[in-house]
């Protein structure tokens, strides 16, 4: 008879379920993963991974039409869609047999189904109901199935997945989710992307680079609104300049199916409506965690506006339940999941480890331009009370970036005034998603103004731009 007594039982394969899986087998905990649909979960199959390989097809016509600028020659450029999508569902693929791999590497056990917490100590998995998104990969070899398996520890790891707003349901055919934008039949002519957090401003620069009339619709003041107002606002007026459309501070309140596309109603903030037509509408309008059919709520598991409700290390309410990721809330990022993860399962193992400090954690969105940050913006950090010094480097004034032909950007860094200390850092311009982890690293070191300025940046880099930032807000920059 199999075996199906556990250590640990992780619910989910996304980033945060496989490398908790991972550590919890380093730790010698005796493991097992269960996964319904996908291994890898939606980063890897439908959202991080296979995003960036669209985008990165995007970047490279982008830079196919702009040759002249490089006094290089492209004529004729064109692209295939189906050659695009095909691209980016193989990088997908690659990295879905990997995790299988991993898995099968640290001897953790993959069990194939849907997980349900049936008791404290106790998971039942059935077949799954879910019916997965096309193109599917297959079930990995050597899994376990249907049972009851038993395990001190459960770690609920389901992820998230995207808000339905009523009356605007995504139907897969003219009103899409992020799913169906990443396999489009055909490119779309004209698009409404309906929210601009890092899911649809991300959409919107892949179809525009891609030869589509693109409008963005956010409720709020400004796009990508977790970021810092002053780098929002040098990102919408770059995307302005490459023929993105934004309305601020407007709502869909409608939408209505018409010949070969959709019309939207959108009311802006004074009550005034407009209708805009186009091929498709991508609802982009955020996530909600997985948390229903598991068995929580019967067991009494805490839960707040769609999340399991955790502390420093994972932990529910109900002892010997956890949760991670994207389903033990924001912010909803696959790096947030996998640390979370790592932290839960070190502390279930008697490891000395600190609780999840969640403004270390730092944000990457991959549209062109690239915006990344970490910590506190300008105004969060006058609303807590600091008393700060503000440094800006703009690329304008680097040379590799003037060499990229990338001169369009800003480098921002904000200081505690009495202590040096590093509040938080946002950037907008290329390459920024590669250089914001040297700020996440001075961080989490406690690193200071005076030791960031005394150390050596490489030269010619885009990174010479942090420490000139830095160099800025105490009034000696040296190449502005």
């Amino acid at each position: 008879m199999a075996d199906t007594n556990y250590d640990v039982i992780i619910i989910g394969s996304g980033p945060g379920g496989y490398v908790t899986a991972i550590r919890a087998a380093q730790l010698g905990l005796k493991t097992a993963i269960v996964e319904r649909e996908h291994m890898g979960g939606i980063c890897l199959n439908w959202g991080c991974i296979p995003t960036k390989a669209l985008l990165r097809s995007a970047e490279i016509y982008h830079y196919m039409q702009h040759a002249k600028d490089y006094g290089l020659s492209a004529e004729k450029i064109s692209f295939d869609p189906a050659a695009v999508v095909k691209r980016s569902r193989g990088v997908s693929g690659q990295l879905n047999a990997g995790i299988g791999f991993l898995m099968k590497k640290n001897k953790v056990d993959v069990i194939w189904g849907e997980g349900k917490v049936s008791k404290a100590g106790e998971v039942t998995v059935s077949k799954t109901s879910k019916k997965a998104m096309e193109p599917q990969h297959p079930v990995p070899k050597g899994t376990k199935g249907e049972g009851v398996y038993k395990a001190k520890h459960i770690i609920v790891a389901t992820g998230a997945r995207p808000r339905v707003i009523p009356g605007i349901e995504p139907d897969g055919k003219d009103i899409w989710t992020y799913f169906e934008a990443m396999v489009p039949p055909a490119m779309p002519k004209s698009l409404i992307v309906m929210g601009s957090g890092a899911i649809g401003i991300e959409f919107a620069s892949f179809y525009k680079t891609m030869g589509a009339d693109v409008t963005v619709i956010e409720m709020m003041p400004t796009i990508m609104p977790v970021e810092d107002p002053e780098i929002s606002a040098l990102a919408k007026k770059q995307m302005e300049k490459q023929g993105l459309k934004f309305l601020l501070e407007a709502k869909v309140s409608q939408v209505k199916k018409v010949a070969n596309g959709v019309t939207a109603t959108v009311e802006t903030k004074d009550g005034k409506k407009q209708d805009l037509t186009a091929d498709k509408l991508i609802s982009a309008v955020g996530v909600v965690g997985n948390i229903e059919n598991l068995g929580l709520e019967e067991l009494g598991v805490k839960t707040d506006r769609g999340c399991v409700v955790i502390d420093g290390y994972g932990r529910t309410s109900v002892p010997g339940i956890y949760a991670i990721g994207d389903v033990a809330g924001p912010p909803m990022l696959a790096h947030k999941a996998e640390h979370e993860g790592v932290i839960c399962v070190e502390k279930i193992a008697g490891k000395d480890v600190h609780a999840m400090d969640k403004s270390m954690i730092p944000g990457c969105t991959y549209c062109h331009p690239q915006v990344a940050s970490v910590g506190l913006t300008e105004p969060k950090a006058k609303e807590a009370g600091y008393d700060i010094k503000v440094g800006r480097f703009p690329f304008i004034g680097n040379g590799k970036a003037i060499a990229l032909g990338e001169p369009e950007g800003l480098v921002k860094t904000i200081f505690d005034a009495k202590t040096g200390q590093l509040l938080g850092a946002h950037m907008v311009g290329t390459e920024v998603t590669e250089l914001i982890q040297g700020y996440v690293v001075a961080m989490n070191l406690e690193t200071t103004e005076e030791d960031l300025m005394h150390t050596v940046f490489p030269h010619p880099t885009l990174s010479e731009m942090m420490k000139e930032s830095v160099l800025d807000a105490y009034g000696r920059a040296l190449n502005m």
